[in-house]
């Protein structure tokens, strides 16, 4: 089967957050997979709606598609995740690596997220291995553990396709950062050689672009354009130089301003935390430098 001819991929980008999620269709059977889809919020007023969610929502109802998964590449420190709300309107299972529990560990504590907050993947419906494989109709998916980021990155192979999430951008664009915790550029590197092994005119589909230079955005590469032009990883850089350019490059950026809402939420797989004893949902930001 030619999957190029059999498959579509659909991207929907946010401006606010620069994040493209996708739907992914297996146009013999109009079974549709969802990566990374976006949850609006308004930070400073701590309102939330669903522009970008009912988006993908109303694309998928309107071509009488099948969604069977709500893919998640990685927990994103960028945006919050609307996987359940879609999945409250159209079903589908939603899945993430199981290296989650690391990533559960570590922000439970910093969240204080307490007893109540089980740090076993529980709140995902599918826990992914590297190698495993899942089916959207007649397309074969295979997840490819890719840490560096975080723990708990996956990059997707999808017949002729792979996404990364965060793990590479745009060739002009480079790679992620590796300095959250449980993040590292050496981890990073070698994740990345995985994705480059694949063949080279696999088509490569980016979690973000930043639009360097001013260009319009783009979000579709392939394996061969990343090898020879990403201006981190592309020709012949060896391992002990990436790791130089990458923490040299991370030493200089600031947090993502949505970093503290995000992680709170997309480790509970897109779900707020429990209301407090009046009835209300807060998010936390733990405050370091305080002096008595």
């Amino acid at each position: 089967m030619d999957a190029q001819t059999f498959s579509d991929v659909k991207g929907f980008f946010d401006e606010e957050t620069h994040t493209i999620s996708y739907v992914i269709t297996d146009k013999q059977t109009n079974s549709c997979a969802v990566l990374d889809s976006v949850l609006d919020l308004d930070y400073a007023s701590g309102k939330i709606n669903y522009l970008n969610a009912d988006k993908i929502i109303n694309f998928i109802t309107e071509n009488n598609l099948k969604l069977c998964w709500l893919i998640e590449t990685h927990v994103h420190a960028d945006h919050l995740s609307a996987a359940p709300y879609i999945q409250q309107n159209l079903g589908g299972k939603i899945a993430i690596s199981k290296e989650i529990v690391k990533v559960q560990e570590i922000f439970g504590k910093v969240f204080n997220a307490g007893t109540e907050f089980e740090r076993d993947g529980s709140q995902f419906d599918l826990l992914l291995e590297d190698g495993d494989t899942y089916e959207i109709g007649n397309l074969r998916g295979k997840a490819l553990h890719t840490p560096g980021h975080t723990p708990a990155c996956m990059a997707h192979v999808i017949e002729d396709t792979v996404f990364v999430g965060d793990t590479l951008f745009m060739p002009d664009g480079g790679t992620a950062r590796a300095d959250f915790p449980g993040g590292d550029a050496r981890t990073l590197f070698r994740s990345i050689q995985k994705i480059l092994a694949l063949p080279d005119n696999t088509r490569m589909f980016v979690c973000h672009d930043y639009m360097p230079n001013g260009r319009e955005v783009k979000w579709e590469t392939t394996v061969s354009e990343q090898k020879q032009n990403n201006i981190h990883i592309g020709g012949a850089i060896n391992e002990d130089e990436f790791v130089k350019l990458r923490e040299k490059r991370d030493s200089t950026l600031g947090m993502p301003k949505l970093i503290m809402p995000s992680i709170q939420v997309n480790m509970r797989a897109g779900n707020m935390p429990p209301s407090e004893d009046n009835g209300s949902t807060f998010l936390k930001v733990p405050i370091s430098g305080i002096r008595g």
